[in-house]
Order: structure tokens, then C-alpha cells, then sequence
């Protein structure tokens, strides 16, 4: 469900939290759905459980993730408020991209074209 990449610069109790954000807003994740355990999630990625921990507590404290004790995490409901706007998730991860191919001095036809042939490439994991 998560991909974590320790080495994207990003610390992944981040990338977790814009994840699950993005799968909210998505409705891929939908009020009620649980959530890996923190020891499932952190042998399944081989991370320290107190990383998953501190996502799970941060998207609670936004209210959009409820702890019941005995229970595995879930999506709030109703009461919780995840991004309306889904393209308007991927702005910060954009941004990051446009900045880095200018840093590059990459033209936006080049930076769209790298773009378009990584799509490309997923596609056909």
C-alpha cells in the first residue's frame, strides 16, 4: 500500500503522512478502512516502529485518523476534514519537481518529457 524510500531525502514519517493523505483524498482510503499496525507497517518496510508511530499520531492529531485502543488505526469519518482537492496534493511534489529540472536547466518541454517517459515506466511495472 505505502512505498518508503529511505533514501529520497524526504524523512519517511513524511512521506507516510502524504501518502495516506493522498489516498484520502482519493477515496482509496474511505472512512472506516484500517490501517496496517505500527509493527506490521515497520517489519513490512523494516523501519522503526516509533516513525510509523509519529505519522499515525500526526494524521490523528488532523483528525484524519482515529486510535481505538485494541484496535488497528482507522480513517475517520465523517467528522474529519482530508484535502477536498486531489490535484491540489500533488502541488508540493510538483513544485520539487519543476525546481529540481530548472536547477538542472531543463527547459519545461524536458522536464514535462521526463515526466511523460516515468509515467511511461510505471505503467509497466
Amino acid at each position: 500500500m505505502f512505498h518508503l524510500n529511505p533514501s529520497s531525502g524526504v524523512p519517511i514519517y513524511r512521506q507516510l503522512v502524504d501518502q495516506i493523505r493522498r489516498l484520502i483524498a482519493a477515496g482509496q482510503l474511505r472512512p472506516g478502512d484500517s490501517l496496517p499496525s505500527v509493527r506490521e507497517l515497520a517489519q513490512a518496510h523494516a523501519i522503526n516502529p516509533m516513525t510509523i508511530s509519529k505519522a499515525y499520531s500526526l494524521l490523528e492529531h488532523e483528525g484524519l485518523l482515529l486510535r481505538q485502543r485494541g484496535k488497528p488505526m482507522r480513517v475517520a469519518g465523517r467528522g474529519a476534514s482530508p484535502p477536498s482537492d486531489v490535484q491540489g496534493a500533488l502541488h508540493e511534489p510538483l513544485a520539487q519537481l519543476v525546481a529540481a529540472g530548472r536547477q538542472l536547466t531543463l527547459t519545461d518541454a524536458e522536464i514535462q518529457e521526463a515526466l511523460a517517459n516515468f509515467l511511461q515506466r510505471e505503467r509497466r511495472r
